[in-house]
């Protein structure tokens, strides 16, 4: 999408028009649904999420800064949509602080067959608490101490979630060479892959 359709949109959303901004959710609703699907559970609450989501961006749209990226600014919303939906929803288990994960290397399985909407699966299936900090640390690039800010938890709380969502996922992994596919026959059309912005090899590693 170019620069001047973009800011037609915008300004089309701006005025409350519904038609704008059915298209602006139509232009990046692969985007922010490929996002909320990292945070939730399944596709409905991720639906849920997203939907959320876009609400606030409709409502915020003036506070978006034009010279910055826009799908950056959408990005940030939506992550910050599904961090509030889990604090409401979800209780943060307290565990011993860990302070690194145990020194067990799989590298094999950087290189094994198992492909996006596997591991998008196998994510999904993990305890709320322990799916937000994987996201958060893995994807996102926060560091504990960020989380714990994010999300009201202490950093070692953090450090814990994540130790067991890598021990969780590793399991996954190591008993089944290949989950069956999610449902994708269903009315939210394609998602984008680009939006997890990391590479299956880079998390698979990082989990080993």
């Amino acid at each position: 999408m170019g620069e001047a359709e973009l800011h037609q949109l915008i300004t089309g959303c701006l005025n409350n028009d519904r038609k704008y901004q059915k298209m602006l959710y139509k232009a990046f609703y692969g985007f922010a649904m490929g996002i909320c699907l990292r945070y939730a559970g399944n596709r409905y609450e991720a639906a849920e999420i997203m939907n959320q989501g876009f609400f606030k961006v409709y409502s915020n749209l003036q506070r978006y800064d034009e010279s910055k990226p826009f799908m950056a600014w959408l990005g940030r919303i939506m992550m910050n949509t599904a961090i509030d939906y889990h604090r409401r929803n979800a209780k943060w288990t307290e565990y011993d602080d860990v302070d690194e994960a145990l020194d067990i290397s799989y590298s094999d399985y950087a290189d094994s067959k198992l492909n996006y909407d596997e591991l998008l699966a196998m994510i999904q299936r993990l305890p709320n608490a322990y799916r937000t900090v994987f996201n958060l640390y893995a994807i996102e690039g926060y560091n504990h101490e960020e989380i714990g800010d994010l999300l009201g938890i202490s950093a070692g709380t953090s450090k814990s979630n994540l130790f067991k969502a890598r021990e969780k996922l590793k399991q996954m992994i190591l008993k089944t060479e290949q989950l069956p596919q999610p449902d994708t026959g269903n009315s939210y059309g394609p998602i984008s892959i680009s939006a997890v912005s990391v590479g299956i090899s880079f998390l698979v590693n990082f989990i080993f």
